[in-house]
Order: C-alpha cells, then structure tokens, then sequence
C-alpha cells in the first residue's frame, strides 16, 4: 500500500493552509486569455501573472493556469513543494513520526 503525499499549499486539497501567489483561494483576479493569446505576447502575461491568476483557454475551454511569482523567494517556496521525491520523502517522515518511529524536535538535546 502506497502512501499519499500531503497535498502543497498550492493544491486544491491544501486550500485551509497560508497562500501566496498561485493560489486559486487567494483574492487576487484572475485573468481568461486563449492560449493563442498568451503565445504570442508571453512576456506581458508574465508580468500579469505577478498580480493576477492568468487562466489559460483553448478552444474556449481550461488548459492551465499561469503562476508568477512576485519575487524570488516565492519561487524557492514553490519548488521543494512540487518537486516528487521531496514530497515522498515528508510523507515516509510523517508515517514514521505516526508509527511511533522518530526523534520529536522537543526531545532533541540543546
């Protein structure tokens, strides 16, 4: 039996967790552009991505979303979070922190 991952911050299941930018829970707006669109004039929907959710259409229909990032550590955030081998590793962590397995960081000596 494999375990799950526990969902990032900027997944759908995570929505209760702090946000930054990327994040569909947030206030910010979110801008519809087919993907034509978004093509041809990249660089200026880079730029709206920093402030606004770009929702990225073809044929009239959702293909993806466009997730910028207001400054560099916004990026450093995101990585780690999406990336599959730190994900599998967090989830062995936490199922042997649950199976009893595990030093606590309050039980650690100063």
């Amino acid at each position: 039996m494999t375990s799950r991952a526990k969902p990032s911050r900027f997944s759908r299941s995570a929505r209760k967790q702090k946000r930054r930018n990327g994040s569909p829970s947030t206030a910010r707006p979110v801008r519809q552009a087919a993907i034509a669109e978004v093509k041809n004039d990249l660089s200026r929907f880079l730029r709206l991505a920093e402030s606004e959710e770009i929702l990225i259409t073809r044929h009239g229909k959702p293909a993806g979303v466009l997730i910028g990032f207001e400054s560099a550590d916004y990026w450093l955030d995101y990585r780690p979070e999406h990336h599959p081998h730190f994900l599998q590793r967090v989830a062995k962590v936490r199922e042997n922190l649950r199976s009893g397995r595990g030093v606590r960081l309050e039980d650690l000596p100063s």
